[in-house]
């Protein structure tokens, strides 16, 4: 069917579909070319693109040939798909981003934000073991000294869970999820330390758990982003190769 004169109107008209779907990329990356709303090219990209494939298939008369036209239709349904998903996950994550991840913030700010929650707990550390002193008084002498040994002896349990456990997370959370990356299993480790510790100490276990709980959200929010926009990865590459060996096809058609 496709040689007939009703086979290359809806090959042409397929084709078509797909060079304005295609035009989104342009109108995104090109200012010059911002004509119309986005939200109206978005849709005029997902529909039109979803109905080139029966528009290609009543052109090839549902048969995937061989040669460039089987990879071209294996492409077209490849690119479909794909976009079908990702516009799914565009109307879907939001709303999961916006209930799970209630810190969420500027995802370029991330590492950012990282840096300063392992610096807030070592700071958290340091006040809690002693690791902070006073000057010394006017004789030379430490008058905090015996203080600094009894609290460091006391959060001795705390110094060696978060050198061990909690550090290593907040430095690769993704590495080193193990139990803090689970929220249930982070509680369960914070209340234990804390049957470990004088209440003094209690604030300060708190004060951990919240940054643990942050950067939960935090890897949880890069997740989230990871595949709100993975999709484009597949989607792209293979959009393009679509739309260039549809033209290969094209000519080749009309010429022989």
């Amino acid at each position: 069917m496709g040689g007939t004169a009703m086979g290359l109107w809806f090959g042409s008209v397929g084709f078509a579909f797909m060079i304005f779907a295609a035009a989104l990329g342009a109108r995104k990356r090109v200012p010059v070319y911002r004509i119309g709303r986005a939200q109206t090219w978005m849709r005029g990209h997902l529909w039109l693109g979803l109905v080139s494939l029966p528009v290609i298939l009543f052109h090839s008369g549902f048969r995937f040939g061989h040669g460039l036209t089987a990879w071209l239709m294996a492409l077209l349904i490849i690119v479909v798909v794909s976009g079908v998903f990702g516009a799914a996950l565009q109307h879907y994550m939001p709303r999961v981003i916006t209930r799970d991840v209630p810190m969420e913030t500027i995802y370029d700010e991330i590492d950012h934000v990282r840096a300063q929650l392992l610096e807030e707990a070592e700071d958290l550390i340091r006040q809690a073991t002693g690791g902070e002193k006073k000057s010394a008084d006017s004789t030379g002498a430490d008058p905090t000294l015996e203080v600094s040994v009894a609290v460091t002896a006391e959060a001795a349990p705390l110094q060696t869970f978060y050198e061990q456990d909690l550090k290593p997370y907040l430095e690769k959370p993704g590495a080193n999820g193990g139990r803090f990356g689970d929220a249930a299993k982070a509680r369960v480790a914070f209340a234990q330390l804390r049957t470990l510790l004088p209440p003094s100490l209690h604030t300060t276990i708190e004060d951990l758990e919240g940054i643990c709980e942050e950067e939960r959200q935090l890897t949880l929010q890069s997740q989230l982003h990871r595949w709100l926009h993975g999709w484009l990865l597949l989607h792209i590459p293979i959009s393009l190769a679509l739309i260039l060996l549809g033209a290969v096809h094209a000519v080749m058609a009309l010429r022989y």
